[in-house]
């Protein structure tokens, strides 16, 4: 299968892409708009696998994402490519829509036309799969989880443009006939996650003696999963999801944000004792609350383990460890991201040889 992956120099789209080349015989095509949290470095070790093509392209570009359907044509589309934080959308909203609004709709449009163009024997297989979030359903009280029938009610400019996407896939799936499925996932975490989120961050400013800062008083709940297992899910999706159907992904562990954070510190001084031999708890502060921050998400996965049959393989505590010593093992790739190198990187390293 050929598979065409937009966004796929961010988080999860790295992490799928890796595991794809490693697992599969698909051949893969990155088309990524390498905007700040967009890190090809990463990519070095793949560059010449034959199985692989990365594209430097916005899905905003309506020619330059005709071109490469007509170039490469795609047995399938994932759609990652999205601006995805949300305190960043607090301070400009603007990238957002465009982005994950009008983006997704050039998109949705390219798509259509390619799949009208495409054989009859293609055309059957075709699949438009689109990436979204818990976030678009809003807060949760103490009790209750989200189902794939829960009423959208996003709080951040953010959740509201991957709310607004979400709505344009099944339009278009509706009115037009395009083969679509829709995933939402809960809060992400393990290798390559830039570090303004808060899993890496809070390893990062550890080791680096910084202070830790958490929202309120740490007492939102976030359900985690393991970055593997949700690609191994859009993947299970993709080959047996039903067409026309969303399925809710998530890791089935809920935690505050002060658990998570405390839970770093607590692996931290056992795996990396801090030096002036104070607990890496000491740096955790307390810091003003974020507008419109929701309390609690949590995922009901009931339908996508009992239709397709998966569910995550990590626990929190083995995933957590994980995450951390790729962190601590991968030195030269977070100081690469911190300091910003990595852009200089890309330009002296990859654009030169493009």
């Amino acid at each position: 299968m050929k598979i065409l992956i937009t966004g796929g120099a961010g988080f999860i789209g790295s992490n799928f892409i890796f595991k794809q080349l490693r697992e599969t015989h698909n051949s893969i095509i990155n088309f990524d708009n390498m905007t700040y949290a967009g890190d090809i470095s990463k990519f070095i070790s793949i560059e010449n696998n034959k199985n692989y093509t990365f594209i430097t392209g916005d899905i905003c570009n309506r020619e330059v994402v005709a071109k490469t359907f007509t170039d490469f044509k795609p047995d399938s589309i994932i759609h990652f490519a999205a601006e995805t934080h949300v305190d960043r959308s607090i301070e400009g909203p603007a990238d957002f829509i465009n982005t994950n609004i009008v983006g997704t709709s050039i998109l949705l449009e390219e798509s259509l036309k390619y799949y009208r163009q495409i054989d009859d024997e293609k055309r059957i297989n075709f699949t438009f799969l689109h990436v979204s979030t818990d976030e678009v359903f809003g807060e949760l009280s103490e009790t209750g989880k989200f189902n794939e029938k829960t009423p959208y009610n996003p709080s951040s400019p953010y959740s509201a443009s991957k709310a607004s996407s979400d709505h344009l896939v099944r339009a278009w799936h509706k009115t037009f006939g395009l083969p679509v499925l829709i995933t939402n996932c809960s809060n992400n975490y393990g290798p390559y996650q830039f570090p303004e989120k808060l899993i890496p961050l809070m390893i990062i400013n550890a080791i680096s003696n910084k202070a830790l800062p958490v929202y309120g008083r740490g007492l939102n709940i976030r359900d985690w999963l393991f970055v593997e297992d949700h690609c191994d899910a859009i993947y299970k999706v993709l080959q047996e999801g039903k067409i026309g159907e969303t399925y809710n992904i998530g890791g089935d562990c809920e935690k505050t944000n002060l658990e998570i954070v405390e839970t770093i510190c607590e692996i931290l001084d056992d795996i990396k004792p801090n030096p002036n031999r104070k607990t890496y708890k000491d740096q955790i502060t307390f810091v003003k609350d974020r507008p419109g921050h929701d309390f609690r998400y949590a995922m009901e996965i009931t339908k996508i383990t009992h239709t397709l049959g998966w569910q995550p393989l990590e626990s929190f505590e083995t995933g957590i460890l994980k995450t951390i010593n790729w962190y601590l093992d991968n030195q030269e790739w977070v100081k690469r991201i911190v300091s910003g190198e990595y852009v200089n990187w890309i330009t002296q390293n990859y654009d030169n040889r493009k």
